[in-house]
């Protein structure tokens, strides 16, 4: 699908008929393009789009270059981030001359929220440079948003790791393993945003490199260094959530390892309690002369439940206990 962008009254609007409008169209974005859109693209701009495979190579010659007169540079970037499973996926923005053309193959909520806005107010998006640089600068308020959102769920972890618990049966009832598998989702959430940050870097950086070579205005060069700054301070913030979220995994495993060294111990007292009574039954209990209960009719049944109720009264004890 291909959705074209011009520019009316400082602001932009899509629209439907490219070949129509193709000296005006500042931005096309190709969403998971056919063959077709891309030759139609190719013809229009005269430059050759690069495909999914292209895009999806982690080398950066493979990912910041220039041909054909146009700069394409590939970021991977996260979409559906409401949930802890964010889908990673490249897309590729390419300069050529004074339009922008993305290409993605999934949707990032910025490619959402950054077209509506700028139909709907003057962002100064008028070219291809200043819409990539207001489409980068959305995208990283949205990184942003989801560090922060992480960082959120992290405090209220290492909250219920650490927070004093008041009674026997409230630590008996904090889930490890749910604690667990949210801290295995936040790395992943953070390491994933740590990633994009990478990749936003380095094109911020090659995006420095073009603007100083195509003159562009000192006020998009402002923008370029700022973001860079931006993308930099939370590529450190989410280094540091990442190196949290490890604290906490040794934090939790070390709770796990005291719980259970607590319950061995417990185990370990009742079993040396029981074993001097044990030692002199085993060695006195069938040395008398006189014992009732073997000429006794019920004494068998009864030795056979007496034995039966040991064994079921720890096992219940410790079951209450939270010990099983």
């Amino acid at each position: 699908m291909i959705k074209a962008f011009v520019v009316d009254n400082d602001r932009l609007r899509v629209t439907d008929d490219l070949a129509a409008e193709g000296d005006r169209v500042v931005w096309a974005d190709l969403f998971n393009p056919t063959k077709e859109e891309e030759a139609r693209i190719e013809s229009w701009l005269g430059i050759a789009i690069p495909t999914r495979e292209e895009m999806e190579e982690i080398e950066i010659s493979s990912r910041l270059y220039i041909e054909d007169g146009a700069y394409f540079m590939t970021a991977v970037l996260p979409a559906q981030t409401e949930a802890d499973d964010p889908l990673m996926s490249p897309v590729t923005f390419a300069l050529a001359g004074n339009r922008l053309i993305t290409i993605r193959y999934h949707e990032p909520k910025a490619f959402k929220t950054f077209p509506l806005r700028a139909e709907k107010v003057a962002t100064g998006c008028t070219s291809g440079d200043t819409i990539l640089i207001g489409l980068l600068e959305a995208i990283v308020d949205r990184l942003a948003d989801i560090l922060e959102r992480a960082g959120r769920d992290v405090e209220a972890i290492s909250r219920d790791i650490f927070e004093a618990r008041s009674t026997k049966a409230s630590k008996r009832n904090r889930d490890f393993q749910e604690l667990l598998k949210g801290i295995g989702r936040k790395e992943d959430m953070a390491s994933s945003v740590r990633d994009s940050l990478i990749s936003l870097q380095r094109l911020a950086g090659f995006l420095a490199h073009v603007a100083a070579q195509t003159k562009m205005s000192k006020d998009v060069r402002a923008r370029i260094k700022t973001l860079s700054r931006d993308v930099l301070s939370l590529a450190d913030h989410a280094t540091f959530l990442s190196q949290k979220i490890s604290f906490l995994l040794d934090a939790t495993l070390g709770m796990i390892s005291i719980e259970q060294n607590a319950i061995i111990k417990i185990f370990s007292v009742a079993a040396v309690i029981f074993l001097p009574p044990t030692l002199v039954a085993s060695i006195y209990g069938m040395n008398f002369d006189i014992i009732p209960e073997l000429k006794w009719e019920f004494g068998y049944p009864f030795a056979i439940g007496l034995m039966v109720v040991s064994a079921i009264l720890p096992f219940w004890y410790f079951r209450r206990r939270g010990w099983l």
